[in-house]
């Protein structure tokens, strides 16, 4: 493979042909930029065809060259009969060369490799010639997020979603992973609070047959709410889920709070209620520095086994 360096009309370039294209990045300002400062420093790869030129890599740099005004460029040109491998190959290095690929460009360019190689063991060969990574559980992981919906694709590159919930999203009914996406993005929730609300979602959905878009809808309230913060919405959202999802629970929770409340316990004492209130096992923790402390804990301790607040607790009222 021996490019022939030429001076090309742009009209005669095919942007709209994306098939060797590897890179996710749309802004191109700085780019267009440095073109018009210091001009175009690493030509692009094209093929020959009969009326026009395929772009294997530099797509941005033309469309900086468009942005521009120029009529020509240099670029290096590859015969038309280029094995299409070499070409996928050239596409994924010039990339790899200039940056570390993210994700999704990872992604594009092992499904581009995958179309190659009928076995995992040649795949995994040719992609780590390429400094992309062998592992095959990895692979597999990665190669199918360039088929998820640009919205997924988009909450993965803006670090809203990790690659482990891309692929959870990926699998919902049509329009439900979108949804958490944007849902995500605008509370910024850690991956345990992402999964905790799914879950929710997903069986108050199951549990009510409806779909999981009718239950995000129902959060529209809250979200629209201008009063409140983000960590204030995350915190109404997480409570009205929990509510929904286990209302006997939920009604459990505040009738032990309000005698809690009644029962005084003070300061280092600690009542705790079997977990999801199955059971009539409860934990007394008591904390204390000195003999003192453990003194005044007794007398508490006392007034709390005469209050009725406790009966209605150890009774479930």
């Amino acid at each position: 493979m021996r490019p022939k360096e030429k001076t090309v009309k742009l009209s005669f370039i095919d942007s709209g042909d994306e098939t060797f294209r590897i890179t996710t990045k749309v802004d191109i300002d700085d780019l267009t930029d440095s073109i018009n400062n210091v001009g175009l420093l690493n030509p692009p790869f094209l093929i020959e065809n009969r009326d026009h030129y395929t772009i294997v890599c530099g797509f941005r740099r033309i469309e900086s060259c468009r942005r521009l005004g120029w009529s020509h460029i240099e670029a290096r040109i590859l015969d038309s009969d280029t094995k299409r491998l070499e070409c996928v190959k050239l596409a994924i290095t010039d990339n790899a060369f200039q940056r570390p690929l993210n994700l999704i460009e990872k992604s594009r360019s092992i499904n581009m490799l995958s179309g190659f190689f009928k076995d995992n063991s040649s795949l995994a060969k040719e992609i780590s010639a390429v400094g992309l990574p062998e592992n095959q559980s990895i692979i597999n992981k990665i190669k199918n997020l360039c088929h998820l919906s640009q919205p997924i694709q988009d909450g993965i590159l803006s670090d809203t979603i990790s690659l482990s919930m891309a692929l959870e999203l990926g699998r919902l009914t049509q329009g439900a992973g979108e949804d958490f996406v944007k849902l995500f993005g605008l509370l910024k929730l850690s991956l345990n609070k992402q999964r905790e609300i799914i879950t929710l979602i997903k069986e108050i959905a199951h549990r009510d047959n409806i779909s999981i878009q009718k239950v995000l809808q129902s959060l529209q309230k809250i979200l629209n709410d201008e009063n409140l913060d983000r960590n204030q919405k995350t915190r109404k959202i997480r409570i009205y889920l929990k509510q929904r999802r286990f209302p006997a629970i939920t009604s459990a929770e505040k009738a032990f709070e309000k005698h809690v409340n009644e029962l005084k316990l003070g300061r280092g004492s600690k009542l705790i209620p079997p977990k999801n209130f199955e059971g009539a096992t409860y934990t007394l923790s008591l904390y204390f520095n000195s003999l003192n402390e453990l003194k005044e804990h007794k007398a508490t301790l006392d007034k709390i086994i005469q209050n009725p607040g406790l009966a209605a607790i150890l009774a479930g009222r």
